[in-house]
């Protein structure tokens, strides 16, 4: 076993545990598992070390040392003698009332953390831009309605990266929020719009898609494009229904309806009972989209999402829309505007006039829908918006002309990077970070920065939000049919991570006698045809039973 030396870091559960922890993970870098004993032995030695006192430093009695070299025994028994023992594991566990490592293997080696990623990007969000925050989004004219309610010129939908602007209520966003700006554009005398319809994405800057996102996810709504003006999740639904007799077309249809999404069908209708061979797919860089093959007569139907390309164009043809049928008439057509175009080009707020605005629901509103349903979509928009807030200030580059031209999604790593450096004491020299949602294969974290992430949190204003934005065991979210327990349902709060080869988990759960944990499980390489899920919830069953174990099944 190796050791490195790294400079101190502050606190990350709470003042009288320091000592206890910091230097603890400091003797097991890169180590393989070890027992509740052995973590309790270096735990005093590294105290002493260090001139730490009895009274600083919890003591673990003997039941303790057993119950976690228990807890080892049968955490290794899941993982080496089950259907994954072939893949490659990182698990830290850690005591929230006296900092001591219950568990850990692999704790400070990388991994690609999947969709457990969204916990760095909603917690330091929620740390430093805080539970209330807001986006606005805003209509804007070059100067006020003329007599007779005329706009001169064009009318900017400015978009500031909401991730809950809606043109249709769904559980998600309860009001048509385009129809609210219309409606205070026409509130506002507003009848004539001698321009175009502008959707302007232009605040947030970067790339369309996450740096290490696979051309094979783009298409599907979970890889839906983060723009500042995004607009109904980024996506619309493709259904397909066959039709009444063999060999009819069947029957496509989009919701919401929208010309903007074109639809090639090319599918037809088999005998009753024949095997489905359907197929859907869009194009890369554009929003033609092909359904294909059979669905037999009385088949239910088949529905998928799809991501909508170039959504801020979109967005304003459905503006336009709109402002149609409020009695508002248009005379140009609808176009977008991102942050690439020319100087003479761009807009400026500053020199415009606001007409109407609409603001989203709360930092704690998203990063609640965001963890329990786990939303690429709203996790990237959130890490661009924590660069666009506090990238130059809290996490600027080498210079400041890099500062000033890098896109947001960068700036937003690097703020994720020092926070978890400097706030939540993380070892960040190897981390690699490259989105915000944990779809790029990118992505490499250790189980040891998730869970110093996880611990700092409980000290942080915010740290009621961010709980309670994690799904629940047996209750809802991802977790609401996994955990289903008696022991488990509502005692696991966790962010689930879940692509190719890749299964995790990670967040806090309480124990049969109530001591508090913070936790990652990460399951890297696991190839078997069956996900390594159950072997992840068998894991964390164990932390939830601890230290009251139900007896073994005999062999």
């Amino acid at each position: 076993m190796t050791t490195r030396s790294r400079k101190p870091r502050p606190p990350f559960v709470a003042a009288r545990v320091l000592a206890v922890l910091s230097l603890l993970f400091l003797a097991q870098c890169g180590g393989q598992q070890q027992t509740g004993r052995e973590d309790a032995a270096r735990t005093v030695q590294a105290g002493a070390q260090s001139g730490g006192t009895s009274a600083a430093m919890p003591a673990t009695d003997g039941r303790t040392r057993a119950a976690d070299a228990e807890l080892a025994r049968r955490v290794a028994r899941e993982i080496d003698e089950g259907a994954f023992a072939a893949a490659r594991w990182g698990v830290l566990v850690v005591s929230l009332r006296d900092g001591r490592v219950v568990y850990q293997r692999d704790a400070a080696r990388l991994f690609l953390p999947a969709s457990t990623m969204k916990l760095y990007t909603t917690a330091v969000a929620l740390d430093l831009l805080g539970a209330d925050y807001r986006w606005r989004t805003s209509v804007y004219a070059p100067a006020p309605p003329a007599a007779g309610g005329t706009v001169a010129g064009d009318l900017t939908l400015y978009g500031r990266g909401a991730p809950d602007l809606a043109a249709r209520v769904t559980r998600h966003t309860p009001a048509d929020q385009l129809r609210q700006l219309a409606d205070q554009l026409y509130a506002r005398g507003v009848r004539r719009v001698r321009g175009r319809v502008v959707g302007d994405e232009s605040f947030l800057r970067g790339e369309a898609l996450g740096d290490g996102w696979l051309w094979t996810d783009v298409q599907w709504y979970f890889g839906a494009e983060p723009s500042a003006l995004t607009l109904d999740g980024n996506e619309v639904t493709v259904n397909v229904a066959p039709g009444a007799k063999v060999g009819e077309q069947a029957r496509v249809a989009l919701a919401p309806e929208t010309d903007y999404v074109r639809v090639t069908n090319d599918a037809g209708t088999a005998a009753r009972g024949a095997r489905p061979t359907l197929g859907i797919t869009r194009g890369l860089s554009d929003n033609e989209v092909r359904v294909w093959g059979e669905l037999p007569v009385g088949a239910a139907g088949y529905s998928v999402r799809l991501a909508v390309h170039a959504p801020a164009l979109w967005a304003a043809q459905l503006f336009k829309r709109e402002l149609q049928a409020r009695g508002i008439a248009v005379e140009g057509e609808a176009a977008a505007r991102d942050a690439r175009v020319r100087a003479a080009e761009s807009f400026d707020p500053a020199r415009a006039v606001e007409l109407a605005a609409v603001t989203s629901g709360t930092l704690a509103e998203i990063a609640r829908a965001t963890n329990k349903e786990s939303i690429n979509l709203n996790a990237e928009l959130i890490l661009r918006t924590l660069g666009r807030e506090r990238g130059a200030a809290y996490a600027p580059a080498a210079d400041a002309d890099e500062t000033r031209t890098r896109n947001d999604d960068e700036a937003g790593t690097a703020v994720v990077r020092r926070w978890l450096g400097e706030s939540a004491g993380a070892d960040t020299e190897h981390l690699a970070l490259h989105d915000g949602s944990g779809l790029s294969r990118l992505d490499l974290v250790t189980p040891e920065a998730t869970v110093k992430l996880l611990a700092r949190m409980t000290r942080s204003p915010a740290a009621a939000a961010f709980r309670a934005s994690l799904p629940v065991a047996g209750r809802d979210g991802t977790l609401a049919g996994r955990l289903r327990g008696a022991r488990t349902a509502e005692h696991i709060s966790a962010k689930t991570g879940t692509i190719t080869y890749v299964q995790a988990l990670a967040g806090y759960a309480e124990t049969a006698q109530g001591e508090p944990l913070a936790f990652a499980i990460i399951c890297n390489e696991e190839t078997d045809r069956r996900p390594a899920t159950n072997t992840v919830d068998a894991i964390a069953a164990l932390l939830a039973a601890y230290p009251d174990f139900a007896p073994e099944a005999k062999n």
